[in-house]
């Protein structure tokens, strides 16, 4: 079947047709239509199987991208979606809101004139094709062990960890402090990007497979993690990081200044049909008001591009740095120039205007200067270039940091570095406590889902291990 591959120095780089802005920018639908088999099959024969992957090397699932392709290519669907699975447990969420332009497409090896493999598209392809056919199956286990894990989040690393930690036939109990599990795939990422019944299938197909979920459970309110680590062999800390960065300037408490993901959640939430009085209220709605979103990150696209849909007045970023630094996705940042969305490029923030509610955002216009010790430009003010911005609504959107949890979780013994994130030992993934292990964005800081998945996964290894460890070594006679 080689001669169906390398197929790119014929057929051009196709990407799933994308509705019209003017459409879409009407509704909370995902933007991208899916490949037909055809259109799958003649884009996956694009990739050049070459020696060296570098899709793989930058995937940090270290996926098996060529051969999924090829069998894709091949018409092979349901082996391209076992291999896929393999090493992936959301690939059907990897393929909608992985950055692909920054990993696996970014680094393919195709000369830059033929333009890489599409490959988020048909990773997506393959994994709803799946769910269609019924490939899919809950993680049941060959045989039960009496072993039991609690894990802390319900978001993609926990619930990595608890399906492989099932397959292994551990008992598996996942709390979580929220009402639905899934994280930031619930209420942080817009139904444009990921509409939420791709995810309530699968925590739903989880729960078959006999994982038990603990929801509206607060660690340190509801249940001690003294209790956890009595009654489970081991826990799993995987609570990502939810407190928001904040702006020290004058203003910043006014009325209408409000965090990213207040204000992401209020969408999601009213999207899943619940009562949210914030957004009924106005406070954390768009529609009809000038809105200033401030951060250039991926969550701040998603503020901007959900603020479009709610019917702004209109829609402004503000970033203290030039296009080509954005840490944000590319794509992102193209499709929320498509829908309206006016960006200040150079621009940064000394305060908010008004008496009691926010009325507008003053601005500096900065320029890039010398680049520091780690290769990046300063950003200098021009002196006199001082602008008000007008603003109804203003929303911060510069990242996460952790919260406290030796705090939360009353348990001061548990280390946390200078940032705040769990301290543990890199090769076990064990914290300071023994047999409480952590994982995702409370050791590694604000990141990535697929870097989540990879954590779990990497940490579900991590426990069984510890576990075989400790039954291996004869206890000492009391």
């Amino acid at each position: 079947m080689a001669e169906r591959m390398l197929q790119f120095v014929r057929l051009s780089q196709q990407t799933p047709e994308k509705r019209e802005p003017t459409i879409r920018r009407e509704d909370f639908d995902e933007i991208y239509a899916r490949f037909d088999p055809a259109r799958a099959s003649e884009q996956a024969s694009r990739c050049s199987q070459c020696g060296v992957p570098f899709c793989s090397v930058h995937c940090p699932l270290q996926q098996n991208i060529p051969d999924w392709l090829k069998l894709t290519a091949e018409g092979r669907l349901e082996e391209a979606y076992e291999v896929n699975s393999a090493t992936n447990t959301f690939p059907e969420i990897c393929g909608r809101v992985c950055p692909q332009d920054r990993l696996c497409e970014g680094n393919c090896v195709i000369e830059k004139g033929f333009e890489s493999v599409t490959i988020g598209a048909v990773e997506r392809y393959i994994n709803d094709t799946a769910w269609e056919k019924g490939w899919v199956k809950p993680p049941t286990p060959v045989r039960e062990l009496a072993h039991s894990v609690a894990i802390i989040g319900a978001g993609p690393a926990g619930l990595a960890a608890a399906e492989k930690l099932r397959t292994m036939g551990w008992q598996v109990h996942v709390y979580d402090r929220y009402d639905r599990a899934g994280g930031l795939m619930i209420y942080g990422i817009p139904n444009f990007k990921l509409e939420k019944d791709v995810v309530t299938r699968r925590t739903a197909q989880f729960e078959q497979g006999g994982i038990t979920f603990h929801l509206n459970a607060e660690i340190g309110r509801d249940v001690t993690l003294e209790d956890l680590r009595t009654k489970h062999d081991a826990v799993l800390i995987a609570t990502g990081v939810y407190k928001a960065r904040d702006i020290a300037v004058p203003g910043a408490h006014l009325e209408g200044v409000v965090p990213a993901m207040s204000f992401l959640t209020a969408s999601n939430r009213k999207g899943l049909g619940d009562d949210v009085p914030e957004f009924d209220s106005g406070a954390l709605n768009a529609h009809g008001k000038r809105v200033v979103v401030i951060g250039g990150g991926d969550t701040a696209m998603d503020c901007l591009r959900t603020s479009i849909r709610q019917g702004a007045a209109s829609v402004t970023c503000l970033y203290r740095r030039d296009k080509a630094n954005m840490p944000g996705s590319m794509r992102e940042v193209h499709n929320a120039e498509e829908e309206g969305v006016r960006f200040a490029w150079l621009s940064a923030p000394d305060a908010f205007e008004g008496d009691t509610h926010v009325t507008g955002v003053r601005v500096t216009k900065m320029h890039l200067g010398l680049p520091d010790a780690t290769g990046r430009q300063q950003v200098e003010p021009i002196p006199g270039s001082e602008f008000t911005e007008p603003a109804d609504l203003v929303i911060k959107a510069l990242g996460f940091d952790p919260e406290n949890l030796p705090k939360m979780f009353d348990e001061p013994g548990l280390a946390v570095s200078r940032w705040g994130t769990l301290t543990v030992d890199r090769r076990s993934m064990m914290t300071s406590l023994p047999g409480v292990f952590a994982a995702g964005d409370i050791v590694r800081g604000a990141s990535l889902v697929v870097w989540a998945i990879r954590d779990g996964r990497d940490a579900a290894d991590r426990i069984a291990e510890y576990v075989r460890t400790r039954d291996a070594v004869p206890q000492a006679a009391e």
